[in-house]
């Protein structure tokens, strides 16, 4: 059985917070040995679709899912094998809904926060679990163990697949969580066929590199981005 190293949750230059380009995360995450990577900026797909275009041919290895965290009007949504972007500020029910239309796959992220935008922290959301495919049980950014561990709870309770996942918003960041998939995930089908043998690789980016994203916020609105752009240094290699 095929093994795939994947990150599903990943930020470019085309987020408003992150000034990372998309050729500097696909080598870094070639570098570090993923297989698989998801470009999730926020509410656009321009970066992703960059930086499949970049894998292309500058890491044939890798396969970059095109996805996006969606803001919708009840939290974040992230919705992956996307074709088009889908507008933030919907519903969530809509949104889940223009994503499914779409064939995509759709999991909560980073549930909990008390920092962003999460579904989960409202108890009428609870009604989405039938609706979503995974939940992010680890999420490299979240800031001390509660989050995680309420996701990690809230999963279980639900009988929902959980995924580790760096949330990099730079090229640091990229693959120091990641999940480990039996199957080719390359695809909508694959993927979801693939979740339930997740095994989570939970590590943290450094504190000091999240200093980076307040950086690029204000980055990009002197650029007049409000949305957004540097790169990447590796660090250890994921196992394969």
């Amino acid at each position: 059985m095929t093994r795939a190293f994947a990150d599903l949750h990943a930020h470019s230059r085309a987020s408003f917070d992150s000034l990372a380009s998309p050729a500097s995360l696909v080598r870094t995450a070639a570098a570090r040995g993923l297989t698989h990577l998801a470009i999730t900026d926020h509410d656009r797909i321009d970066g992703a679709l960059e930086a499949r275009d970049r894998a292309a041919t500058i890491a044939p290895g890798l396969t970059v899912i095109i996805g996006e965290e969606v803001r919708t009007a009840d939290g974040d949504l992230i919705c992956l094998f996307l074709e088009r972007a889908i507008p933030p500020g919907l519903p969530v029910d809509e949104a889940i809904a223009a994503a499914r239309a779409q064939g995509a796959l759709v999991g909560v992220p980073h549930p909990f926060d008390r920092f962003r935008g999460s579904l989960l922290r409202d108890e009428r959301m609870e009604r989405l679990a039938p609706q979503v495919d995974w939940v992010e049980t680890h999420n490299a950014r979240i800031i001390g163990g509660a989050g995680n561990r309420r996701a990690a709870e809230f999963a279980a309770s639900h009988g929902l697949p959980g995924i580790a996942v760096s949330d990099a918003h730079s090229g640091f960041e990229i693959g120091v969580a990641y999940t480990i998939l039996e199957g080719d995930p390359s695809s909508a089908a694959g993927l979801l066929t693939a979740l339930p043998t997740a095994d989570l690789v939970t590590g943290r980016a450094s504190f000091y590199v999240r200093f980076l994203t307040p950086v690029a916020k204000i980055v990009q609105r002197l650029r007049g981005n409000g949305r957004v752009q540097p790169a990447a240094a590796p660090a250890a290699r994921v196992g394969r």
